[in-house]
């Protein structure tokens, strides 16, 4: 700590009460006057400093104080701000939301219906292959859209038209979904066999391998619609109507027990099964591995043993299940439409085979 400079007073030639005093009398006066004189400037000089110090400090202290209320206030400013602009951002979003579009099922009140298993799905249907004993039934002659089950007679079609299943089918613009919308890993100009794409068809619900054998179908897509409705008409399939091979559009038309006659007729055919029940597969596109895997669950869960299946979904059809399973030492055709929710078709499986398991084994019943 530096202390100011002090100049003292000369007190040699002062003429004061000194002048009567004696020389050594004088001299211990003016020491005892100068040492008091010196700590009363050292006094005052502390003070001086003392209180500079604090005046800095209580400025320094002001400072910081201004500075956190401003910080404060920008704090304040800037969430203000984010609120605001999220609750924009939360307008936005509302108004860009689009309603559910209602299924066919929906629209027509089959949801309504009440069922024993409170099933999800507003059509089921599940009857005995070998016996045709019909365990359960809900809304079966409802004619409503199928989706991707549609794939399953354009399998059929592909079995039995003699086709080479090597033969190389190249994917163009025209397969190319323009009813939904649909995104696909094939991209045009990719080719694969007729094979691959059947497999990608009846497993993953491959869209533009499905629209690309219609469309290489000898004389073309319109032929192959035509031959998917005489097949149709064949097997007695009075309720059904097929517009395209990829189920996209809800002209594609069926009913459950149309269904499931088709199903247990596809299932007679060991490469429709195998297609069908696979879990995944993969295909070399130029340096490429594409790995696909099945669009039902239930084929890698070993409580279910699966002979055939095909899944289905656009919003006028909702959630869509059929297969052939053996459950409980039966042979059963089981179809779901219609489902609300998207695992809900499955669940509506599981809830039918714990039911068939529990009432409905094959056999004498106790």
């Amino acid at each position: 700590m530096r202390c100011k400079s002090l100049i003292l007073p000369d007190f040699s030639n002062s003429l004061t009460l000194a002048d009567s005093l004696s020389n050594p009398d004088k001299g211990t006066l003016l020491k005892n006057i100068r040492s008091t004189l010196v700590v009363f400037a050292l006094a005052l000089s502390l003070a001086g400093i003392s209180n500079t110090s604090f005046a800095r400090v209580q400025s320094d202290v002001v400072k910081k104080q201004s500075a956190k209320t401003k910080t404060k206030s920008k704090a304040k400013a800037k969430a203000k701000t984010k609120s605001a602009t999220n609750r924009k951002k939360s307008a936005l979003r509302a108004k860009s939301v689009v309603p559910k579009r209602q299924s066919f099922g929906e629209k027509a009140g089959l949801h309504s219906q009440a069922d024993e298993l409170s099933l999800k799905s507003s059509v089921a249907y599940v009857i005995d292959q070998d016996t045709q004993e019909v365990l359960f039934s809900k809304n079966d002659n409802a004619v409503l859209p199928i989706a991707s089950i549609t794939k399953l007679m354009t399998g059929v079609v592909i079995r039995e038209s003699n086709l080479s299943m090597d033969e190389p089918i190249t994917i163009t613009q025209e397969d190319i979904d323009t009813e939904k919308g649909s995104t696909s890993r094939l991209r045009p100009g990719t080719t694969l066999t007729r094979g691959e794409l059947l497999h990608l068809a009846l497993m993953s619900s491959e869209n533009r391998a499905a629209h690309a054998l219609g469309r290489t179908y000898p004389t073309g897509l319109s032929t192959f619609v035509t031959q998917m409705n005489l097949k149709a008409q064949q097997l007695g399939m009075k309720d059904t109507n097929y517009a395209e091979p990829t189920g996209l559009s809800s002209k594609n038309q069926s009913s459950a027990k149309d269904l499931a006659t088709l199903v247990a007729y596809a299932a007679n055919d060991p490469t429709m099964r195998e297609l069908t029940t696979s879990v995944g597969t993969a295909v070399e596109v130029g340096r490429r591995t594409l790995n696909y895997k099945s669009t039902n669950r239930l084929v890698s869960n070993p409580q279910w043993d699966i002979d055939l299946q095909k899944t289905g979904y656009i919003s006028e059809a909702g959630q869509c299940l059929v297969m052939q399973a053996k459950i409980a030492g039966r042979k059963l055709v089981m179809v779901f439409l219609d489902s609300a929710g998207k695992f809900s078709r499955t669940g509506d499986a599981e809830r039918v085979r714990r039911w068939v398991e529990l009432k409905h084994p094959a056999g004498p019943q106790t």
